[in-house]
């Protein structure tokens, strides 16, 4: 049999005491079953437990000069990487209070001097199965937290590649990029994490829910799939007929994502915030909006997030057809929105935001290669229908 490889299947046990004739005594009763390795002073065993491979089980004696086992101990349990390490007191006192202090402390058992040996191997082996079983809860219980962080990171990126994929066929469609998506998400998120403790808005932007609504932010234009090309894609402005059927891409957003919903047979959570941003992010804070003409508080707190982003983004984005607005007009713009098409609130954190905004606007910006790959899907697009 190869003896280095059984013995690094063996426990090791780390024994300390500053009487030599004890370390020589317990280590000729533990080395036939067990690596040994000794200390003969508290400062020492600390070093052995720091510089190697932390020992199975510590036999610690608790009268020595200098740092006694008490304080040995106390700093063994205090420290995350050896707390898990079961301590046997070995000593000379009997007194019962003596044997609570250091349990208190944390002391798996108390030994009493003289040392009786299978006394000693005895308890020894019993805290090494104990050890032995725990050490596979443990591993057992960071494989179960592994496996859940897995799959909840699977879920998430299903739910991401799935409003991405949904965004899309409303990207595809649209004049505007995937860009667009990807800034609507960047100011959505900082809007809400700016007022998250904001009395108005605390309860509602949680982490989670800032979560959902960074997740959710491109879906609000969904409904657009459902628009007619000789609208969505008319380059002039559109008559009162067409704006009424345009209008009605938040009613249709709202109804493929219920829809979807109702097929799987189930209410999704992360799905909520995705219906109410494709329905509401038209409304306006006095009422003016649609398609339901709400006003005020009555509005989602998603919505009116998503409605000063969206609009900001239409503003400084520039298109085959429009050149982009500067950022100092399109705040002037959201300003005198403030209190008639936005939460005066959201306005007022946007106000903190907008050197913000405009990194993320400037990152994330348009290019010319992608403004020509819209004008000339859209091209097609009404070719195809004339």
């Amino acid at each position: 049999m190869d003896d280095t490889a059984n013995d690094a299947h063996q426990p090791t046990i780390l024994v300390v005491d500053d009487a030599p004739d004890n370390l020589t005594l317990i280590s000729g009763l533990l080395k036939d079953m067990y690596r040994v390795k000794v200390a003969n002073s508290g400062e020492r065993a600390l070093r052995v437990v720091e510089s190697a491979s932390l020992p199975d089980l510590i036999l610690l004696d608790i009268m020595m000069p200098g740092m006694d086992g008490y304080e040995v101990c106390r700093r063994l349990k205090i420290n995350a990487a050896t707390a898990a390490i079961p301590v046997i007191f070995l000593t000379a006192r009997t007194d019962a209070a003596d044997e609570e202090f250091g349990l208190g402390l944390g002391a798996v058992d108390y030994i009493t001097k003289p040392i009786s040996a299978p006394i000693l191997l005895a308890r020894v082996k019993t805290q090494l199965s104990l050890k032995a079983a725990a050490d596979f809860l443990r591993d057992h219980n960071d494989f179960l937290e592994q496996e859940v962080e897995l799959r909840t990171r699977e879920i998430r990126t299903i739910q991401e590649v799935a409003i991405l994929a949904l965004a899309s066929l409303a990207e595809i469609r649209d004049v505007d990029t995937g860009n667009h998506l990807r800034r609507t998400q960047l100011y959505v998120r900082a809007l809400a994490q700016h007022l998250q403790p904001h009395p108005r808005f605390c309860g509602f932007l949680t982490e989670y829910n800032i979560r959902m609504l960074y997740r959710s932010a491109p879906l609000h234009d969904i409904g657009k799939v459902g628009i007619p090309d000789h609208i969505l894609l008319k380059p002039g402005k559109l008559s009162a007929e067409e704006f009424e059927i345009m209008q009605t891409h938040t009613t249709l957003g709202f109804e493929a994502i219920q829809h979807a919903e109702n097929m799987l047979g189930t209410h999704i959570e992360f799905l909520e915030t995705a219906k109410e941003i494709a329905l509401s992010h038209q409304e306006k804070w006095d009422g003016s909006g649609y398609p339901l003409h709400l006003a005020g508080d009555a509005i989602p707190v998603s919505a009116r997030l998503m409605a000063l982003a969206d609009v900001y983004d239409a503003l400084i984005s520039r298109r085959v057809y429009k050149q982009g607005m500067p950022h100092e007009q399109a705040v002037q713009v959201i300003v005198a929105g403030r209190g008639k098409h936005f939460d005066p609130d959201v306005v007022d954190a946007f106000l903190v935001l907008q050197d913000e905004f405009r990194a993320i606007a400037s990152q994330y910006a348009d290019t010319d290669a992608e403004l020509g790959h819209k004008a000339g899907y859209g091209q097609r697009a009404l070719e195809a229908k004339s």
